[in-house]
């Protein structure tokens, strides 16, 4: 099983055992990192993502620090005689990858688990009255605009605006 995960801007393929360098964590040696996968790809090869990785979890734990490879910087303009040089070496921590879980949903669906189980018969023979009625769509009501277009020749009589 392996995991991608996102540390320091960048993504990182790991698996169980890996010791990989990212930017710098502030922490001590020997202490745990957890990081939100963004992929994980089971035992199986099926990938999960998205919802799935709501209880997905890799633990990591700080192995130490060091610094990266030195990256040269060298600034020039032509014909002005300006030129700069500088270099630049970045913090890294080394972290050690414990674990990637991915924690399966429980057997049976949401829906069965939320419904309270009816053990009296009235309950029960109220619940699809109660269902019918939130089935029924709601009457229209007649806007502002829609009673304004109406002409003097179908002016509504007292009875007809009781009816609505």
């Amino acid at each position: 099983m392996y995991a991608v995960i996102k540390a320091g801007g960048k993504q990182h393929r790991v698996k169980s055992g890996d010791v990989i360098e990212v930017e710098l964590v502030h922490g001590q040696p020997g202490d745990a990192v957890e990081f939100q996968p963004l992929l994980v790809v089971d035992d199986d090869g099926k990938t999960h993502h998205g919802k799935d990785l709501a209880k997905a979890l890799v633990v990591g734990k700080l192995v130490g620090e060091q610094k990266g490879d030195k990256v040269k910087v060298f600034k020039y303009r032509a014909k002005t005689g300006y030129s700069r040089r500088q270099g630049h070496r970045q913090l890294m921590t080394l972290l050690e990858i414990e674990d990637v879980r991915l924690e399966p949903k429980k057997a049976g669906s949401r829906k069965a688990e939320e419904a309270p189980a009816v053990t009296d018969a009235s309950e029960a023979t109220e619940a699809p009255e109660a269902t019918e009625a939130a089935a029924k769509p709601a009457p229209k009501r007649q806007t502002a605009r829609a009673t304004a277009t109406k002409t003097e020749d179908e002016e509504e009589t007292p009875e007809a605006a009781a009816e609505e």
